[in-house]
């Protein structure tokens, strides 16, 4: 019997030695190759908008920035599946429609017609869809703060 419990004791020690901190080389390969994603996306990232904090400092070190209230309910909409600040997508970037449109409110109303009737043809022949659940007046902030991004 203690032969039978030496080699169990060997056995179960070898079992344990063998599970220390040292990665496999597939665990190197994918995690390193995961850091190189994540960094790639980071040197691409566009640029943020105007009167949005960034998360790269922390927030005592930054001064407290008011998020526009239109920024706010497009990032809470199905808008960002069409359009983002910087770069074109299905739909124009915002930063195209603000320097298309000047800010007055001729165009301030054109933009919230077509946000809530939507429309096709003045950027390409993509439909945007209708948003008939927004209100007006959200309508209206989220143009607001897309006329901004031209300033």
């Amino acid at each position: 019997m203690s032969s039978k419990f030496l080699f169990a004791a060997l056995g179960l020690g070898f079992m344990l030695a063998s599970c220390g901190n040292q990665k496999s080389e597939y665990d190197r390969f994918y995690e390193q190759d995961y850091k190189d994603s994540v960094s790639e996306a980071v040197a691409n990232a566009p640029e943020p908008a105007p009167g949005t904090r960034t998360p790269s400092a922390p927030a005592q070190q930054q001064p407290a920035q008011e998020v526009h209230p239109g920024s706010k309910l497009i990032a809470g909409s199905d808008c960002t599946a069409c359009h983002s600040n910087q770069q074109k997508l299905v739909g124009p970037a915002y930063v195209e429609v603000a320097a298309k449109y000047e800010e007055n409110d001729k165009n301030r109303e054109y933009l919230i017609g077509k946000i809530l009737e939507g429309g096709a043809g003045v950027w390409g022949q993509v439909p945007m869809p209708p948003h008939p659940n927004l209100n007006k007046d959200d309508a209206g902030k989220m143009v607001d703060y897309i006329l901004s991004l031209n300033n």
